[in-house]
């Protein structure tokens, strides 16, 4: 009974280890840019190299306690594994970004510092030279997947054909995908390449905060200058009212157009200009005169019989 139960146990820890031996096989090297100049940036505006990790399965996988790696000697089967970690940096836990759902991505920088955050490693990637890189799982025995990386030109990466494909490809700069599907045409969607260059929102945040300034320092200017110009008007206006200057917008009087004139000649002119209105009204009098009444009332008598008896 008790060699029965010994056997059971050995099955039950055997089928465990070979499912999570399973687990961690779906977790593939999916894509690596080893020279970034103006590609995915880190979450402190830094162009890192970068190595892009995809679970190809449909379940969830941790891949915390796992292992990579860029040293080609831990392919020395005399190490120990002790050894062997020794040259590799462990993804940390507690991070939630190492819980990978079924066909999701993970971006991890190299040649970073590790206090920066749990997705950044002392890894090194040297830009424009082969890279051979390694994921381990948590024994630091079993290899999950490798991948040896050609020298690659500015912005460009070494990928699947596809998530999970053995294909790889070397991809043009403008068909990059950290954190997104793979795939080598030219056909991404705007989404997507947003999704792509700015992963975490950085870059549109900063855009959009760019604008807004810009119109709120737009607007400060205009009514800054605004303002002085109705200043100075308003004391314009203030001095022209205090030195007794009005402004008219009627046409200009008449006396303004003889404003030249000698006061004495003026006065002069118009006396002769009135004594001949007075003639010519008088003689409009004698030539239309009525003819002459005799002034003499003829009343006829008209009965009405009003007084008449009845």
């Amino acid at each position: 009974m008790r060699k029965l139960g010994i056997l059971l146990c050995g099955m039950l820890l055997t089928g465990t280890s070979t499912m999570f031996a399973q687990g961690a096989k779906n977790i593939k090297i999916n894509e690596v840019l080893t020279n970034n100049t103006a590609s995915l940036q880190d979450e402190f505006g830094q162009h890192l190299p970068w190595v892009e990790l995809v679970n190809t399965s449909f379940s969830t996988y941790n891949i915390r306690g796992m292992y990579i790696t860029t040293d080609r000697d831990v392919l020395n089967s005399s190490l120990s594994a002790p050894q062997r970690i020794a040259k590799m940096q462990v993804i940390p836990n507690g991070d939630e970004r190492t819980v990978l759902s079924g066909r999701d991505h993970l971006i991890l920088f190299l040649n970073s510092n590790p206090a920066k955050g749990a997705m950044h490693y002392a890894t090194k990637a040297e830009a424009g030279q082969p890279l051979w890189f390694a994921l381990y799982d948590g024994n630091g025995i079993d290899l999950i997947d490798s991948v040896s990386v050609p020298a690659l030109a500015e912005d460009k990466s070494y990928a699947r054909i596809k998530d999970g494909e053995l294909k790889w490809d070397i991809k043009p700069a403008e068909a990059v995908t950290p954190g997104i599907g793979n795939y080598i045409e030219i056909n991404e969607t705007k989404i997507a390449r947003l999704k792509r260059d700015d992963p975490h929102g950085f870059g549109i945040t900063v855009l959009s905060m760019g604008i807004v300034f810009s119109c709120l320092a737009l607007l400060f200017v205009f009514f800054s200058i605004l303002g002085k110009i109705m200043v100075r008007k308003e004391k314009a206006d203030r001095a022209s009212r205090e030195a007794g200057w009005v402004k008219v917008k009627s046409r200009m009087p008449i006396e303004a157009k003889d404003s030249k004139i000698p006061p004495s000649k003026k006065k002069e002119e118009d006396i002769d200009v009135y004594m001949a209105v007075i003639a010519m009204a008088l003689k409009e009098y004698q030539d239309n005169l009525h003819d002459e009444e005799s002034g003499i009332i003829t009343i006829r008598p008209r009965h009405t019989m009003w007084n008449n008896e009845l």
